[in-house]
């Protein structure tokens, strides 16, 4: 299996307070294409942080991540906005829905960001509302739908530009525990039906165990479980 992403010697850290923290201690790490891997560890040890840096929403304080081959800190700005655009999808606990649009418009609005014309989005977007169990909730604002429908939302729009890589941090955490088993069922089912790699950052040892592959994120560094 081809290597989709790779980590070498990543360090991260922040100053606060006029003391420096290290969050991030020298990681390593490999994804295959199609592979999935979930990162546990307790909250605050830096998991967010490392997803971000992986989908370049921050920078490392040091050390390299190697996406197909590519240097991603070599990118400039425009370059890293079309990469995240092109290739990656994100899944975050708190879904970040725009209120004042209905579902079909949030998930179409990559697309439309792209330049997709409005048609071809909104078939794509009703397709994948569709994939997610909520094709009679299309035209719902945020705000009429369950937390769970709401996450459905967030994982269509992620996908709607077909990444390479889906990135979730703790997709389920906000869930109840017979929704976050649908989102972890829906998230499975992706990765063996469309073939997306999948990085999630979560507590949830259930969750992990039904990923297969497992490190733990702890005083800085990855631990393969």
């Amino acid at each position: 299996m081809s290597n989709l992403l790779q980590v070498h010697d990543l360090h991260k850290s922040f100053v606060e307070g006029g003391e420096e923290i290290q969050v991030l201690r020298g990681l390593d790490m490999e994804l295959g294409e199609r592979e999935r891997i979930a990162i546990v560890g307790e909250s605050g040890v830096g998991k967010s942080t490392l997803l971000h840096i992986l989908g370049i929403l921050d920078r490392p304080s040091t050390g390299r991540v190697i996406y197909r081959g590519k240097d991603l800190s070599q990118l400039s700005e425009d370059e890293i906005a079309e990469f995240r655009n092109r290739e990656l999808g994100f899944i975050f606990q708190f879904h970040y829905l725009l209120p004042d649009f209905s579902a079909l418009e949030n998930v179409m609005l990559p697309a439309l960001i792209r330049g997709w014309e409005w048609e071809k989005a909104r078939s794509e977007a009703e397709q994948l509302l569709t994939a997610v169990g909520l094709k009679d909730r299309v035209s719902h604002r945020p705000g009429k739908l369950s937390g769970g429908e709401q996450q459905r939302v967030a994982v269509a729009r992620a996908l709607i530009l077909s990444p390479s890589l889906l990135l979730a941090d703790e997709p389920t955490g906000d869930l109840d525990p017979r929704t976050g088993e649908e989102i972890e069922h829906l998230l499975l089912q992706l990765n063996e039906q469309r073939g997306v790699a999948l990085v999630i950052a979560t507590h949830s040892r259930q969750l992990a165990t039904r990923i297969g592959r497992q490190m733990e994120l702890r005083e800085g560094r990855l631990f393969v479980l």
